[in-house]
């Protein structure tokens, strides 16, 4: 995709969404990284539906670390790998209070040491949070930049790398969210909603299905 087009294709993208946002709910920064944590392998909705209860008995990491191991299970039963999330976030929340005062910090490398914090979680936050204009890729991201050849790569680091150097800077603090809700809603895996594509004049995919 050349340079121009991916202009087109950005600038179609914000006009049909100028604010885009996560689907996941959240009401602070350490909620937001608790629901990216448990979102792994799961939905945005699934998460949900077990974080409210959660959050709202835990809001903080001194809270949540208060619940233990087995009491968030108790939570998240319904989230695929629930066990090792909840050994995780409890583990994060230990770090959390006892090295960073119960605040999530603002430093990718800070980030990334949190146990089940990857590169892609480490994103969302330092976007979602901190306004940052970073790139995680998921599976919605990499299957779109690589179809439409937007930003092609073999796996998520080189794609992420690929868009932070082809998206206009102009958008790409919230580039990671119309790739993500493109990918979810419309350039869907098994069948892509082309006829309902906005982006697809500017998209190198073919053949385009028919789906609406």
């Amino acid at each position: 995709m050349s340079p121009r087009d991916i202009e087109k294709f950005f600038a179609t993208l914000q006009a049909a969404n100028p604010h885009p946002e996560t689907e996941l709910e959240f009401t602070s920064v350490f909620e937001l990284l608790a629901a990216v944590l448990l979102s792994a392998q799961a939905t945005d909705v699934g998460v949900n539906k077990a974080s409210r209860a959660l959050f709202a008995a835990a809001p903080t990491p001194a809270k949540m670390l208060a619940l233990g191991v087995e009491g968030v299970e108790g939570y998240i039963r319904t989230i695929g790998l629930y066990r090792t999330k909840a050994r995780h976030l409890i583990e994060t929340c230990r770090i959390l209070v006892e090295q960073h005062g119960g605040q999530v910090p603002h430093d990718r490398q800070a980030l990334e040491a949190l146990p089940g914090v990857g590169r892609k979680t480490a994103n969302v936050v330092l976007n979602v949070a901190f306004g940052e204009a970073t790139m995680a890729v998921d599976t919605h991201i990499f299957r779109v930049s690589n179809r439409t050849g937007l930003a092609p790569g073999k796996n998520p680091l080189e794609v992420e790398q690929q868009l932070l150097e082809r998206v206009p800077e102009a958008y790409r603090v919230d580039a990671h969210h119309w790739l993500i809700l493109h990918g979810r809603y419309v350039c869907q895996a098994r069948l892509p909603r082309c006829a309902a594509c906005r982006v697809r004049p500017w998209c190198e995919f073919e053949p385009k299905t028919h789906a609406t």
